[in-house]
């Protein structure tokens, strides 16, 4: 099983980082070993001062493919989730500026959160679904998928062109505005409309 993850993908946080758009979907991994197991916390890690939340639209993929049409990109996933791309802001910035890979700063282990899954069968619109993230109670991340870059079936189909997309494999869409950073005891709550996702402490 692997992550496929997407940056850039919102034009608001491409906006807020002082980054630019670039022209075709910005793509990086995460290992396995990222994801944090079913109802433990987030421990912030020695080597960062400055982890922040990334909230995202998540999807399983449910069918083996290769090079796979935008317009039969749909059949590949039934499941849709949110989650969280933790992110050494610090460790990404400053690699950035050396012109290195951001791999240990979006890819360290526990730095996946991914939430309850859900039918796609029960959203209206893949390309119109309403999500959000609080933390300690209060909204800090809201958006909708129509706010995306490249929408989902657009990035299953990119990123199948370099990947044989696998039963399980599972793709984070790119997060909107509002990233800040995390402190010892916050608590982060993600939903798709209203259905809770996750929950999560920070310790």
């Amino acid at each position: 099983m692997k992550i496929i993850c997407i940056g850039r993908n919102y034009f608001d946080h491409i906006k807020e980082l002082n980054n630019h758009k670039s022209k075709e979907p910005l793509v990086f991994l995460k290992p396995d070993s990222s994801i944090i197991q079913k109802n433990s916390p987030f421990f912030i890690p020695s080597f960062s001062e400055n982890i922040h939340h990334e909230i995202e639209i998540l999807v399983k993929i449910s069918k083996v493919g290769k090079y796979i049409d935008k317009k039969f990109a749909h059949k590949y996933y039934e499941y849709i989730s949110v989650g969280i791309d933790f992110t050494a802001r610090d460790i990404q910035d400053d690699l950035r500026k050396k012109g290195f890979p951001w791999e240990i700063s979006k890819s360290f282990d526990n730095s996946a959160l991914i939430g309850k899954w859900m039918s796609k069968y029960d959203i209206d619109d893949i390309n119109n679904i309403n999500f959000h993230l609080t933390k300690n109670s209060e909204i800090c991340q809201n958006s909708n998928s129509s706010k995306m870059i490249w929408k989902i079936d657009e990035i299953i189909s990119y990123v199948s062109q370099f990947f044989t997309l696998k039963i399980g494999d599972i793709i984070f869409t790119g997060t909107p505005s509002g990233v800040g950073k995390l402190n010892e005891d916050d608590v982060l709550e993600g939903y798709i409309e209203n259905f809770k996702c996750f929950n999560v402490k920070i310790k």
